[in-house]
């Protein structure tokens, strides 16, 4: 195992998300002048041209009525962009509009950042699709996780009625954080080879006389943003195992840095924001020490695979691959640069397990930490009922609306996993899609669910999720998982900025401690073990066993 690029790698980790917390800290208060000396022309300009008033404070349930306006027509524009792709521009290959259940299913997917995808896309999709359509949600989809954690943060530490403008907040995360990363990491990626152009399809022969069909089209861009934005989804059927979507080494670790690199900042973010920035670096500390547990489990299980290079690309080797494995599914992305079915049943148990886990070992752009919030908000209740205390986060009381909806965001998407994954058992035309029975059958299902309601994306490939049961069954799943704890977490947020704070006593649990981070932990584990451990019992661990 290369141990040293898994130490270049947590450094980078290590070294970049700080300061990039602390830009995006300002970038959503709106209190660096220098940004706004840069960004706000564009920014006044959108402005004017949507109607929108960035200073008018929203209520939680008017930021959740914005939230979910603006989702709803994400989702028409790419749905009936998809059906009349035939009749739209740049679309040199001649594709004709997209079946209506898989384009309803893809449409889910992108508005909800999950970017699950039941095609292959450079087969699919014309360049208009996938520019003006799929690539433009992974923007907003991004953008909008990063706006309910702000507004979240704000509720839980200020008093305060209102939890900002969500208009505003989408505009200049977009502007001024979105944008300029995703110029970044896009030029880096042409300049290692991938392609960036509005030609149709390569033609070449090759050395053995064989015809070759090579897909070209607008890929850096899409690539850059759904890596960065925790989308996932790949231009190529083949994600970024393919090699025009990553070509190079170097491509392969700008590509895995990018995709954990904006989850890692939004914890630094809301230290920040929150005035708290120990109880920030404790939150990281945690996500990181499951992070590293996972890839400790993963890399000895792969070494120990006689089969270890099946499903990966050898350019790669089985380092890089784990470490994409793990990371993508601790984040919420979803990206792949090997094929998750191919992993030993050890890692591939791992992969399912970090998406049980709610997506909170970074998970997505902002989603990871309003999910975290959640665990952090159990844990303190957990605590207070221990020692016979009213809890208490940031010095407001968490009471029994809070704890409820606590639970509702916690356990949600769990439920959708599980009766997703039983009612597929019983339903003929879901085990159809199988590749193969016993265990690891199960565990394809078992994936399938847990990645539409974990909004992953990521896939155990040998299922054929292209069919009415799973297109409509998965969308439901996505929708489940994005919203039953974006509300919640909204809901929380306007609740406890109505109440006093109340000054630290000799009760007060400390949340930037050791202590804490150990009991935060053992709660998220403890909630993922109890919820999913039979499930695992009958797929990933069965197949390990046999």
């Amino acid at each position: 195992m290369n141990y040293t690029q898994i130490a270049v790698y947590a450094v980078a980790l290590g070294l970049l998300s700080p300061p990039l917390g602390i830009y995006m800290a300002a970038a959503l208060e709106n209190s660096s002048r220098l940004q706004s000396r840069i960004f706000g022309p564009a920014e006044r300009l959108i402005y004017r041209l949507c109607g929108i008033d960035a200073d008018e404070a929203m209520n939680w349930k008017e930021y959740l009525r914005a939230l979910l306006v603006f989702s709803f027509f994400c989702f028409a524009a790419v749905f009936v962009m998809q059906l009349l792709q035939g009749k739209l521009p740049l679309n040199p290959n001649g594709l004709g509009a997209v079946e209506w259940m898989s384009a309803l299913n893809t449409a889910v997917s992108f508005m909800t950042n999950t970017n699950w995808q039941g095609y292959a896309g450079e087969t699919t999709m014309s360049h208009f699709t996938q520019m003006a359509g799929l690539a433009v949600q992974n923007f907003l989809s991004a953008a909008a996780g990063i706006a309910v954690m702000a507004a979240m943060v704000r509720g839980l530490a200020k008093r305060t009625e209102t939890l900002g403008n969500f208009w505003g907040d989408m505009t200049r995360i977009t502007v001024r954080l979105l944008l300029p990363l995703s110029l970044l990491a896009a030029g880096l990626l042409v300049w290692q080879g991938v392609p960036q152009t509005f030609a149709p399809n390569a033609r070449a022969v090759t050395v053995e006389g064989a015809a070759q069909t090579i897909p070209l089209g607008p890929a850096a861009s899409q690539i850059a943003i759904k890596q960065i934005g925790t989308n996932g989804g790949g231009y190529y059927n083949a994600n970024s195992a393919h090699p025009l979507e990553n070509p190079t080494p170097l491509s392969n670790f700008i590509e895995m840095l990018a995709l954990l690199l904006l989850p890692a900042a939004c914890v630094f973010a809301y230290g920040e924001m929150a005035g708290n920035r120990r109880h920030g670096a404790l939150l990281f500390a945690v996500m990181l020490a499951f992070w590293a547990a996972g890839l400790a489990v993963s890399l000895w299980a792969e070494s120990g695979n006689p089969a270890a290079l099946e499903g990966k690309e050898v350019r790669f080797g089985i380092t890089n691959s784990v470490i994409w494995a793990v990371s993508t599914t601790a984040a919420s992305n979803g990206s792949v640069n090997a094929m998750h079915s191919s992993l030993s049943p050890l890692a591939g148990g791992t992969a399912l397990f970090n998406i049980m886990l709610g997506e909170v070992v970074f998970g997505g752009a902002g989603s990871g930490m309003y999910g975290m919030l959640l665990f952090v908000l159990l844990t303190v209740f957990l605590c207070g009922l221990m020692v016979g205390r009213t809890p208490e986060y940031l010095g407001r009381k968490i009471e029994k609306n809070e704890i409820l909806l606590t639970i509702i965001g916690v356990l949600a998407p769990g439920a959708a996993i599980l009766a997703g994954a039983a009612l597929s058992c019983a339903v003929p035309a879901a085990l159809a899609s199988l590749s193969c029975g016993a265990p690891h059958g199960f565990s394809e299902l078992l994936y399938a669910w847990t990645s539409a309601a974990g909004n992953n994306g990521s896939a155990f490939a040998g299922l054929n999720a292209n069919t009415p049961f799973f297109n409509i069954g998965l969308a439901a799943a996505m929708l489940i998982g994005r919203f039953a704890v974006i509300i919640p977490c909204l809901a929380i947020a306007g609740g406890m900025g109505l109440k006093k704070q109340c000054p630290p006593s000799a009760g007060t649990l400390p949340t930037d401690t050791l202590t804490f981070g150990a009991l935060l932990g053992a709660v998220i584990l403890i909630v993922g073990g109890l919820t999913f451990f039979p499930a695992l019992a009958l797929g990933p661990l069965a197949e390990h066993l046999l």
